[in-house]
């Protein structure tokens, strides 16, 4: 139900959810540097130099620690909180707990306050109570959240994770969310990049074109934001000399490649704008020409991402 499948999709979806958490920092200005490892007995975690998951006790959750509940209990993430993530992409305040339920063995480890943070779990329960330590940085990282976990093998078809399906996600995260720092590695054979883009969608969009020679020299940049409904819109699009359309539409990060209301507003309003600069400019031999959308998106390669307020 949570991550749509048991397959090797179910699979990476797990990594998502615990990379999403670690984005929702990012966007609330709180992060800028995520690191994904495969390890190599099969468990992969995921850091990030955020604030760290909160670890005060909870009076209303019988005093557990508010990391346990948020490893344990679903919808206790902040994402629900437009106080505290305007913007998150993921299952919106159960990622964690349904990849921990999920899991063999789920270690969490939280560089907070000047202490480090360790609770540990399987399938969900309790293995290790919270402890703490003095605080030393791990891998230059002095504070944030890692979590560690290996996929149950009882639930999966699969547990084994493909670097490659892994790599596209987090490349497509460091476009969509400018200036993150985005690190993979795979200690089974040593593979590793590295995934940061100051020019945000802009460079997705050169991305996309890969070789294709353009019709214009620079990529088109749009961006508008509603403050009244907390809606942010970017679009970058450049048209390449080929027939091919090439669109990808995100909301909160996340690919949406059924489409929706996003892209065909988008799509119309290409249209509309095209013909009207065509006619007002006297470009079309017959005044009463029309061009069609299909016409007008021949050779486009373009990003849509939308952000939206939960």
């Amino acid at each position: 139900m949570y991550i749509g499948s048991t397959d090797i999709r179910g699979l990476h979806h797990l990594v998502y959810e615990v990379v999403d958490n670690a984005i929702d920092e990012a966007l609330a200005g709180y992060c800028n540097h995520i690191k994904v490892t495969i390890r190599k007995d099969g468990s992969c975690s995921v850091q990030d130099n955020g604030r760290g998951i909160p670890v005060d006790a909870m009076a209303d959750q019988d005093g557990k620690s508010a990391l346990e509940v948020v490893l344990t209990v679903l919808h206790a993430g902040g994402k629900f909180d437009k106080n505290t993530y305007q913007v998150s992409g993921g299952l919106h305040g159960v990622g964690v707990s349904v990849v921990n339920a999920l899991s063999e063995r789920l270690t969490a480890e939280v560089y907070r306050d000047g202490n480090i943070y360790e609770m540990s779990f399987a399938k969900g329960a309790v293995t290790k109570p919270l402890t703490s330590r003095k605080n030393a940085s791990r891998d230059g990282f002095d504070r944030g959240t890692i979590i560690t976990f290996k996929p149950d093998a009882t639930i999966f078809e699969t547990v084994t994770f493909d670097y490659d399906i892994l790599s596209y996600r987090m490349r497509e995260l460091a476009f969509l969310n400018t200036g993150i720092k985005i690190e993979i590695y795979d200690e089974r054979n040593d593979f590793s990049d590295i995934f940061h883009y100051e020019g945000g969608i802009r460079e997705f969009v050169k991305y996309l074109m890969g070789g294709k020679e353009p019709v214009h020299p620079d990529v088109i940049y749009l961006n508008t934001k509603d403050e009244a409904n907390k809606v942010e819109a970017e679009v970058a699009l450049q048209y390449s000399l080929t027939y091919s359309e090439n669109v990808m539409t995100f909301v909160n990060s996340v690919n949406t490649r059924e489409g929706g209301t996003h892209l065909e507003g988008f799509r119309s309003a290409l249209t509309r704008t095209i013909n009207k600069f065509g006619k007002e400019n006297n470009l079309f031999k017959n005044a009463d020409v029309t061009l069609k959308g299909e016409d007008v998106r021949e050779g486009l390669n373009a990003v849509i991402s939308i952000k939206i307020a939960n």
